[in-house]
């Protein structure tokens, strides 16, 4: 008779999650495009109103502006004008850029260039100067008044917020210029996907590294989507809470970045009876979007490299070198990958017990992501094959055993001597 198998362990409860939730709030609250300009809109009134009222405070430094109400008036009123004018410019460039990033690269990068901070915060500091200087305009009196009522210290820092939107400006340009290179756009896809690769990483921990005995629970239920998206990002943590208060378990039937009708059966609740408000309690946890994004979804940032080697790889583009580079950043990602064994989807409650279960991506997976389409389009290229060779070599040397049966199958695909595929 065999001795009965210890339960594993529930991992050691820590601050993970909850700053986890934090950032991601974070993230969801600051990633529209119009939040940084806004910020910039409502500070630039809030010291619109604040600063007139301490011009008793401060005095009259020489530094200040020393000129009259009508000077005043005037100064204001061009500043207005004039930024009003050149962040008319600025967005007219960021519309072009966009339309040139969706035809050039893939319009799922656009979402790369409408997270650039720059172009958030230049656009934030001339809708900024244009608000202050109106703001502070109807601080000034009408004609006749003394200059004792002109606000000396607000239309000084009219002026110099001018000259913060100049070289916010001149800043903008530059930036533009690179961002719109293609090795730019490249690398900075393989940043984020990096960077989401390591978040990942550190939820890896809250997992158990060997899969756990299911216990047989009584009685099974679904819960239904209800609203179509894409799987953006799922929050465990909370769906194992409720499951340990249900004492049941809750099986996620769609991974990360996959597209769920409205209507379909989004997990599997066993243990429990027919409830609808099932429906409510997972799709609070399991968030669809309408676009794909980075939150937690890794196979985005694949998408969007391999999409971009593709629109390379077209004939009326036709060029290999830049479907090389996406192979190169591909390679640094699934190099990082290929040391790792395959993620257990099973989320333990704070006394060990199975409670959530998620489909997780394998390493093969992935590989089929980054290879099979690239190595179809690029077949007649003489780079590509010997590319996707040399990478899927450098995997095989680099490569837990878990991995060897699917890089090896992938290797033996690719003939880089003939220039095609087998």
């Amino acid at each position: 008779m065999t001795a009965p198998r210890p339960p594993t362990p529930a991992p050691a409860p820590t601050m993970r999650p909850q700053v986890d939730r934090v950032r991601r709030r974070l993230r969801l609250m600051l990633g529209p495009f119009w939040v940084v300009p806004a910020i910039w809109s409502a500070a630039s009134v809030a010291f619109g109103l604040l600063l007139p009222q301490l011009d008793e405070v401060v005095g009259s430094p020489a530094l200040l502006f020393n000129g009259s109400a009508d000077s005043a008036r005037s100064v204001l009123s061009t500043t207005s004008g004039a930024m009003i004018s050149v962040t008319g410019l600025v967005f007219s460039i960021t519309i072009v850029v966009l339309q040139l990033a969706s035809s050039q690269f893939s319009p799922r990068v656009i979402a790369t260039f409408l997270e650039d901070r720059v172009t958030q915060h230049t656009l934030g500091v001339f809708v900024a100067s244009f608000l202050f200087s109106l703001t502070v305009l109807r601080s000034i009196p009408d004609r006749g008044s003394t200059e004792e009522g002109v606000p000396e210290l607000a239309v000084t820092m009219s002026f110099l917020l001018v000259l913060a939107a100049v070289a916010m400006f001149l800043a903008f340009i530059q930036h533009i210029t690179q961002s719109i290179a293609v090795s730019t756009v490249i690398r900075r896809v393989g940043t984020q996907t990096r960077a989401l690769l390591e978040r990942s990483r550190e939820r890896r921990t809250t997992l158990p590294d060997v899969a756990p005995e299911l216990a047989a629970l009584d009685g099974q239920t679904v819960a239904t989507a209800r609203r179509s998206g894409y799987v953006d990002s799922i929050d465990a943590g909370s769906l194992c809470r409720t499951a340990a208060a249900q004492e049941v378990r809750i099986e996620v039937l769609y991974p990360l970045g996959s597209f769920v009708p409205e209507g379909a059966t989004l997990a599997l609740v066993h243990g429990a009876r027919a409830d609808p408000a099932w429906d409510d309690r997972v799709s609070a946890c399991v968030r669809l979007g309408a676009d794909r994004s980075m939150e937690q979804d890794l196979t985005f940032g694949f998408r969007r490299l391999v999409d971009i080697a593709e629109r390379a790889l077209s004939p009326g583009v036709n060029d290999p070198t830049t479907a090389v580079q996406a192979i190169d950043e591909l390679h640094d990602i699934l190099r990082r990958m290929v040391r790792e064994t395959t993620v257990v989807g099973i989320h333990l409650d704070g006394d060990g017990i199975p409670r959530v279960l998620t489909q997780e991506w394998t390493f093969g997976q992935y590989l089929d992501l980054a290879v099979d389409e690239i190595a179809h389009w690029g077949a007649d290229s003489i780079q590509i094959p010997r590319r996707l060779a040399e990478m899927l070599t450098d995997l095989e040397v680099a490569s837990v055993p878990e991995h060897l049966p699917a890089i090896r199958a992938k290797l033996a695909h690719v003939e880089p001597a003939g220039g095609h595929l087998r």
